[in-house]
């Protein structure tokens, strides 16, 4: 195909040197038009400070939550733990782009490569690591799909901690190997509801049959952490800290794309809570809330949890239990239990605080799509690429392809000129999909 012939001579993988690796995180909140709203005390609905935070989180992870510094240093040990696995790979998508005859210019950045397979590792390392130094013993935590449960036992297993994991139980009976992977790295791993905290009792004597949410395996996971002096709670998603760290991503993608001589006009990622869209879009915002760039970014969720796309910008609460901070976010409501769709990361009620924001202000996008559809995007990008996409991945997949396909490759274009009119597609690959064969099969 003449897109093949006319490239077949650049680079379709770029990696960075390690003096090239990110120093610092990029915080959006300093470059955002309005400052973020305040969270609320889950009791008494006044505005928080950090004393209210501190029983599960430690103090660094607190004061980068509530940073409007624009950029914040990695810690040396922190970066030693990245390189073990950073930079990741930028490819550039020749064989999509030819099966779908698009004259978009398609890139991918890929965060599947680490032993955990996606992006999460990226704040697991960084969380595990300040609370190890504020002595915390044992990290207690929830996970969907189990992307992030695998992160924090891997990260915690590095830096010598304990893990105490729940996990979404229908996820849990979906993904049979990924708790067994988090058991690899020392993890204890509940099907959450679980009998073992109140809030998990509780929730099974009222439906007994309850599939579970992230909303109620968070509720379980701070229940725990806030029992024990020598326990902290770790957050895989949603809250800025979380999104700060995985900027990573986004940084290494815009130096990456410069050294192919390319910058995006439309970025995509996959959002549940936000942190991976946020990994790879905010540092490329940055370029448009200061005037320097114009370009799209859009957050595909699923139609069977569509908080951006259908839910109310409203103060809720981040969990079933209603023991986090409140927050404004876009949300369905935090009793909302969704439909057992295997795209589990993705099964969360409400939506980052920050990427809620960016979206009420018309600053980025949104777009919602059916299990059905993503899979057919994740077979036509596994046969095209050569890597299987995680369900949750699969949505910026969707995405990508109806954006590409709007400019399908047509008779007379050189002719016209109208082959340099189209986009140049970003989006960030979150994570690979064989610990969910079992949901592609039930797909055929």
């Amino acid at each position: 195909m003449k897109i093949m012939e006319k490239d077949e001579k650049r680079m379709m993988k770029v990696m960075l040197e390690e003096q090239e690796l990110p120093k610092v995180w990029y915080n959006i909140v300093a470059d955002m038009r309005n400052k973020p709203e305040v969270y609320l005390h889950p009791m008494t609905e006044e505005p928080i400070g950090p004393e209210d935070m501190s029983a599960i989180f430690p103090k660094e992870i607190i004061a980068q939550e509530m940073s409007g510094e624009r950029y914040i240093p990695i810690p040396e040990k922190v970066q030693e733990l990245y390189r073990t696995y950073r930079s990741t790979p930028l490819f550039r998508a020749y064989r999509l782009e030819e099966k779908l005859g698009t004259r978009a210019r398609i890139y991918y950045k890929y965060e599947g490569g680490n032993a955990t397979g996606s992006h999460k590792l990226n704040t697991a390392i960084p969380q595990a690591y300040y609370n190890k130094l504020e002595g915390v013993r044992k990290i207690t935590t929830e996970t969907g799909a189990g992307q992030w449960g695998s992160a924090i036992s891997m990260a915690t297993s590095m830096l010598d901690m304990e893990c105490e994991v729940y996990m979404v139980k229908t996820s849990f009976q979906q993904k049979p190997y990924r708790e067994k992977l988090m058991k690899v790295f020392g993890a204890k791993v509940f099907p959450s509801p679980s009998e073992n905290t109140e809030f998990g009792r509780k929730t099974l004597a009222a439906d007994p049959d309850c599939t579970g949410s992230l909303g109620i395996a968070i509720t379980e996971a701070v229940e725990k952490a806030v029992q024990s002096e020598d326990t902290k709670y770790a957050l895989g998603s949603v809250l800025n800290h979380v999104l700060l760290h995985q900027t990573v991503i986004g940084q290494e993608a815009k130096l990456q794309m410069e050294k192919m001589g390319d910058y995006p006009d439309v970025i995509f990622g996959c959002c549940g809570g936000g942190s991976n869209f946020a990994g790879i879009a905010f540092p490329f915002l940055a370029d448009k809330l200061n005037g320097k760039k114009k370009l799209r970014a859009v957050a595909v969720e699923p139609k069977a949890c569509p908080s951006l796309t259908e839910g109310e910008y409203r103060f809720d609460f981040g969990d079933s239990g209603r023991m986090t901070p409140i927050s404004k976010m876009y949300t369905l409501g935090n009793d909302f239990i969704p439909s057992d769709i295997h795209a589990g990361g993705l099964r969360y009620h409400g939506a980052s605080p920050l990427v809620s924001q960016l979206k009420y202000e018309g600053v980025i996008e949104a777009e919602a799509y059916t299990q059905e559809e993503i899979f057919s995007a994740a077979r036509l990008f596994a046969n095209s690429e050569g890597i299987l996409p995680a369900p949750e991945s699969s949505h910026a997949v969707k995405g990508v392809i109806n954006e590409a396909l709007k400019y399908k490759v047509q008779d007379g274009d050189k002719e016209t000129g109208r082959e340099e009119k189209a986009p140049v597609i970003l989006f960030c690959l979150s994570g690979h999909g064989y610990f969910d064969l079992t949901a592609f099969d039930k797909q055929d």
